[in-house]
Parts: structure tokens; sequence; C-alpha cells
């Protein structure tokens, strides 16, 4: 189903799909956790920033509970790694759809619950005590997915932030300059800058297109991501046993 590559530049039109696919996810379900409560939840970096504000503040409460949160983005990361990664290590056949089955059952459990009023009014001023579960649901859900397309890609993709592909995509920018005259070095960093640039638009379209949902839709828009990770379950069973 994926290639553990070390390269983008070795891909195939499944895996680019599949990678597409999850980088829209991903910014769907930022767009959801922001609009929702107002934290975004495909990264740990925010949490840190907010665990520093509110301890300032004297919040301790609020500040110790941030800090928290990106544990479970951790949790959903060992999630993935037990299920490809160590596999992978161990020369077994990666279980792509057991990684991609937890992602739609959260996001399932995160809509039938949003809808049914477990994590309060949709878009209120953010409350640790009503929106922490929402916040750890959302960062698990993220470590595992981020977890799984890094181990899949070689540790060259991932889906759920920017960061880190923006980084790339300028360095790789400057090594097709640099490599003009080497036309195997310049093709493969045209490809990889290709499908950077396709991860970055995908990830803002998702959070764009969600957001339309999720202002009309609420809690219910969460339906979205779960039937990305539904459609990638059923193509990673179809393909079990094959890496």
């Amino acid at each position: 189903m994926f290639r553990g590559s070390s390269s983008l530049a070795d891909y195939d039109k499944k895996n680019a799909a599949i990678w597409l696919s999850l980088a829209f996810q991903a910014g769907a379900i930022n767009a959801g956790g922001f609009l929702a409560c107002h934290r975004f939840v495909t990264h740990t970096t925010g949490f840190a920033t907010h665990f520093g504000a509110e301890a300032a503040q004297g919040h301790w409460f609020s500040a110790l509970g941030m800090l928290s949160v990106p544990l479970f983005f951790l949790i959903g990361s060992m999630t993935s790694a037990f299920f490809v990664d160590h596999r992978m290590a161990h020369h077994k056949a990666p279980q792509y759809f057991q990684s991609f089955g937890l992602m739609f059952l959260t996001m399932l459990f995160v809509t039938v619950a949003g809808h049914n009023g477990v994590f309060g009014v949709f878009g209120e001023p953010m409350s640790m005590s009503r929106d922490y579960f929402l916040l750890a649901l959302l960062c698990w859900c993220s470590g595992l997915q981020n977890a799984t397309i890094t181990s899949a890609s070689g540790a060259v993709v991932r889906t759920t932030h920017l960061t880190g592909i923006t980084t790339d995509l300028g360095i790789g920018l400057i090594r097709a300059l640099a490599h003009q005259n080497n036309d195997k070095v310049r093709k493969a960093e045209f490809l990889a800058n290709w499908m950077r640039m396709g991860l970055i638009l995908f990830f803002i379209l998702g959070s764009f297109a969600a957001s339309f949902v999720f202002l009309k839709e609420q809690y219910s828009a969460f339906a979205i991501p779960a039937a990305i990770s539904l459609v990638l379950t059923i193509v990673a069973a179809q393909n079990r046993g094959q890496t």
C-alpha cells in the first residue's frame, strides 16, 4: 500500500492520493478543533505556548491541562508504531488498516458524541473541564495519523502540520536550483517539491472546505474526516499483507 522510500521522488499515484487525502483530513480536524473550542489540535507547539501563557497568569489548572493534552498525540503515535513501525522493523506486513480503522472509529465517536451534546455548545470559549476530552481525542487521532504516514513514507512525509513540509520545500527548491546540471537530482527534487506543495495545498483546502461545513453543521462535520478514514481503512484492508 505504501512504500517505505527514502525520497519523495519514489512514490506512485495511489500513495500520492493517500498522502493528499490525509493532509486534507488533518486540515479538516484542525479547523474543527479550532472552531469547536478555539484550539489547534494537529500540532503540539500551541499547547506548550498556551501552558506558558496560562501559567504566567496563575491559571495552573488550565496550564497543566494544556501541558497534558499533547501526551495524547504521543500515545497516538505509539499506537501507530505498534501496528506499523514495529512490524516493519521485524519484517512483517504493517497493519495500516488498523491505524485507519482506529481513526475512523475515533472521528465517528466525536461526530456522534458532539451531536448529542457531550462536548457542550459548539464554539463556546475554551473550558478545560468541558473541552479536555475532545482535545484529547483529536490529538490522539492526529498523532496516530502522523506516525502512520511518517513510518509508511520512510519519515519524509508528515500530514498533520505544515512546518516540516514547508521547511523541506524551501530546502528542496534550493537543491533543485543548485543541481541544474544533474538531471537525476533535479528531477527527484522537482517531483518531491510538487508533492510538498500538494500536501500544503490540500491541508489548506481541508481547513477551508471543512470550515464551511463546521460553521453550518457544527460537530456533525467531523463526519468528513471520519468518511476519509473509512475509505482509507477499506483500501488498506484490500491491500492487507502488501508493503
